[in-house]
């Protein structure tokens, strides 16, 4: 058994893995010690990839309709079709909507291809809706889209400033790098509407109100400057100041009336005033929270004129952080995989197209950006672009108003959809689809929030006919009549390509710039380790890419943010949970994954919650002018009162409700072209069932269960349904397998309970009550894969007495709660790290020790 050196597929951390293949679709998972990202530690998530290689739900082979085809019909069809409609209509009639899924060679790839081939700009990336307003935001500042900061840079600050990140739950292996600096004295400040796990073991936690990001970053450099820390000689020798600068900072920004604007106590306010004021070594990281608004591009520049007139910028431990969600959101920038930008970081400039083209001897280059991703549905759904290629994502999932993104793809005439998943929600609108390469069959190299590129190397043959996305791009392109210009055998051809693109005529201009990385052959490759482009500091000796080599303050100023609506008086906000990634296509297979929260769950304030009729644990409808979805209510008093918060993952394939895609508004950053996820008006109203129950079973279900409440949690040797609905339950029980019944009834509490045996074994199991009260699952689900059918089967326990673990709160290593509260109590556990010696939780990815420490707490307060 070979070990292999790979990348994790999730986050923009970036995490380098040592894999080994332990069977046909089995694979060993460890963090790699020597990878400069997180090394050894891994996730939750990167830990339990082994659990996700299989080939359940796979696209194997292409389809034209609901038909199988062979590669050479399909390929020619695609080609025909865009040709056709570029022929008719112009090539801005077509459009590509990629993704930070794509490795670099597909993303340069697909990107020549539309920009320099097709001649449109239209190809824009599912990473328009995660990082695109620190792009623009890093242009308008620097010059050009450059992260100043390394993880390394954790290391050696003395505050950090966590802003819009729950990075405990999105980025558990840069949050234990921040815990680790925080336990040898730096001072941890997160600013958050929402008290998060994150915020719970935060110096200071600021729950400012949501979109009040600007007035806060302009407050606190207004009381640097009163303050004397404004570092003039830095700002005379390498910052643009425009000329009414620091008077127009001056208007609003006291502390009372930033206080007063972020809701916040002024006290707390000034405390983190006076700490940033006293701190050079501050690093500033920022995430969603900061790029998904309609402000995003003036957030991060409110947080780039801080640094830079504090002249805390290209040094140790000092500088602002943009950390991106995706695996290669990074190698997409870079590539020109956004529909704003050229390749190899240059932009629309005159200057800029013919280089490129030149480089490409491209025929048609595109002349100006094309459409964002919210415009380009948007012209799809009016009848402007008439083809449309899907790689590598799912925009009727993760698009805003996802119902107009929806009838969009429905009035397409031509769809491509390249996945590695049979039925997605887009893959239905699809009239080809096309079997892609999935993480454990992939070869290229990605890039990290910190600007470290790493090889991803393939664990397994494809399998089927799938193939990787850069081949199956490249083909259409050589069908369309480019044969020459897309004449790549092997990723290792379209890296050197990509290399030579990054050094072309660039003579310094930019910082983006692999002068080395194209030499050698493909052994070198193959051998490729980590490095990082653009050096430790790319603007440590003061120089910033733009014509005159200073930097910019660029002037903002916080909007004015309205009140509540009287048809939608609450706020809206979206985001990730801990164990789960995107719509659940890779991590919905992990049945550990699925323990931490195993349905989508809208938070509520409890005072909300009482004033509004709401049950915790109870349904509620959430909507919003857009749509409506339901959700099971979890009340939290980290929420601020008046505001919601909802996850991201679910999906028609997995949920009747959770459907987070269809309720925010499609409103953007006028800039970036990023939508507004985190602030849409919105109501909700608890929703009331007849009965409740679940459905569990060793084979997947065709179809979702056809009642008002069905989710799917993935579990061992099965798959569960957790059920709600009104009327009869005829339906529900023709799900259920052929074999053996056994039934019990109690008619008083409406409960019915029935469990089919097949083969000895069981096969199947529904249990439902209108009144009455559900057995836990954890027994029950264990059945599936014990050789004899138990007695107390229908009693959904063991003989005997049961010991219930409680909910889990160490994915990692199993554990639930009640087996921490016990560990606590027996042994007068007094820390998070006692709790890790005694029963491992904590120990790996960490994710989980905001919980552990939270369970210390309320334990100790009980027996005080």
């Amino acid at each position: 058994m070979m070990e292999v050196r790979t990348t994790c597929a999730y986050c923009g951390v970036g995490c380098g893995i040592r894999a080994t293949v332990t069977g046909e679709r089995t694979v060993k998972i460890a963090g790699d010690p020597d990878h400069p990202a997180n090394r050894g530690r891994l996730c939750s998530k990167g830990t339990h990839l082994g659990e996700t290689v299989g080939l359940e739900g796979r696209l194997l082979a292409p389809m034209i309709g609901n038909r199988r085809a062979g590669w050479d019909k399909a390929l020619d069809l695609v080609a025909k079709r865009f040709k056709e409609t570029i022929a008719r209509h112009g090539p801005n009639s077509v459009a590509f909507y990629v993704s930070g899924q794509l490795l670099t060679e597909d993303y340069y790839v697909a990107n020549k291809l539309m920009k320099g081939f097709i001649g449109s700009a239209n190809i824009d990336t599912n990473s328009r809706l995660c990082m695109s307003s620190a792009v623009a935001g890093h242009m308008r500042t620097f010059g050009e889209d450059v992260v100043p900061a390394t993880y390394d840079d954790l290391d050696a600050a003395d505050l950090i400033v966590l802003v819009g990140s729950n990075t405990a739950w999105c980025h558990p292996i840069v949050y234990q790098r921040i815990r680790a600096r925080c336990e040898e004295g730096a001072k941890l400040v997160v600013i958050d509407p929402r008290r998060t796990e994150t915020a719970e073991e935060a110096d200071l936690h600021l729950p400012i109100r949501p979109g009040s990001d600007v007035a806060l970053m302009t407050g606190l450099l207004q009381y640097c400057r009163e303050a004397g820390v404004v570092d003039e000689d830095y700002l005379a020798a390498h910052v643009a100041v425009p000329q009414d600068f620091w008077d127009q900072l001056a208007e609003g920004n006291d502390l009372w009336s930033v206080a007063r604007t972020c809701d916040v106590p002024a006290a707390d306010l000034r405390h983190f005033f006076d700490l940033f004021a006293a701190t050079p070594r501050t690093i500033t990281l920022f995430s969603q929270g900061i790029n998904q608004a309609t402000a995003g591009t003036d957030q991060v520049n409110a947080m780039t004129n801080l640094h830079l007139a504090t002249g805390r910028i290209g040094k140790p431990g000092a500088a602002p952080f943009s950390i991106t969600g995706q695996p290669n959101a990074m190698g997409g920038r870079e590539v020109g995989g956004l529909a704003s930008t050229l390749a190899a970081h240059r932009d629309f400039a005159p200057e800029n197209r013919a280089s490129v083209q030149r480089f490409w001897a491209a025929p048609t280059m595109a002349e100006k950006p094309g459409l964002k991703a919210v415009d380009l549905f948007r012209a799809i759904g009016e009848g402007r672009i008439k083809a449309l290629w899907v790689m590598a994502t799912n925009p009727a999932v993760s698009m805003p108003d996802a119902n107009a993104v929806r009838a969009a793809l429905a009035a397409c005439p031509f769809v491509v959809v390249s996945d590695v998943i049979e039925k997605t929600d887009t893959g239905a609108f699809a009239h080809v689809r096309l079997p892609a390469a999935a993480w454990g069959e992939k070869d290229g190299t990605v890039t990290n929030s910190d600007r470290t590129i790493s090889r991803q190397r393939a664990l397994f043959a494809l399998p089927g006919e799938a193939m990787p996305d850069w081949w199956i791009v490249k083909e259409v392109a050589r069908r369309m009549g480019w044969k020459t210009a897309f004449a790549y055998d092997r990723p290792a051809d379209i890296w050197r390509e990509h290399c030579r693109l990054s050094t072309y005529e660039n003579n310094g201009a930019r910082r983006f710039a692999l002068p080395g990385a194209a030499q050698g052959g493909n052994a070198a490759y193959d051998a490729m380790l980590p490095f990082r482009w653009g050096g430790d500091r790319p603007f440590a000796d003061g120089r910033f890419s733009t014509e005159d080599g200073r930097a910019r303050l660029v002037p903002v100023a916080q909007k004015p943010l309205p009140g509540p609506l009287a048809k939608w008086p609450l706020t809206l906000n979206t985001g990730r949970y801990r164990d789960q990634w995107h719509s659940m296509t890779r991590t919905g297979l992990a049945p550990k994954l699925a323990r931490h929260r195993e349905e989508p769950l809208v938070e509520v304030h409890p005072a909300d919650g009482a004033r509004l009729g709401l049950a915790d644990g109870g349904l509620a409808r959430v909507e919003t002018p857009q749509g409506e979805s339901i959700y099971r209510v979890a009340f939290s008093d980290g929420q601020r009162p008046g505001e919601l918060f909802v996850p991201i993952h679910w999906t028609d394939r997995t949920a009747s409700g959770g459907r987070t895609g269809l309720l925010p508004r499609p409103l953007v950053d006028p800039l970036s072209g990023q939508p507004g996820f985190k602030r849409t008006p919105a109501a909700i109203a608890p929703v009331a069932t007849q009965w409740r129950g679940f459905l569990l079973l060793a084979a997947e279900l065709a179809e979702r269960p056809a009642c008002l409440w069905a989710t799917r949690v993935a579990v061992p040797a099965g798959v569960l349904w957790e059920l709600a609905g009104d009327g009869g339950l005829q339906r529900i029980e023709a799900l259920l397998p052929r074999g053996e019944r056994i039934e019990a009834q109690d008619p008083a509490r409406g409960t019915r309970r029935i469990a089919v045996i097949a083969g000895g074994r069981l096969a199947g199991a529904l249990f439902v009550t209108a009144s009455g009260e559900l057995p836990p699952r954890d027994w029950l689900i264990a059945q599936l894969a014990a050789p004899a059918v138990a007695p107390t089967l229908l009693a959904g326990r063991a003989p005997g007495v049961q010991a219930d673990r409680g909910p889990i709160v160490c994915v990692c290593f199993d554990v639930g709660l009640k087996a921490i509260v016990a560990a606590i109590r027996d042994q007068h556990l007094a820390d998070v790290a006692a709790i890790g010696a005694a029963i491992g939780a904590g120990t790996n990815c960490g994710s989980c020790r905001p919980a552990l420490a939270r369970i210390l707490t309320e334990e100790n307060s009980h027996a005080a």
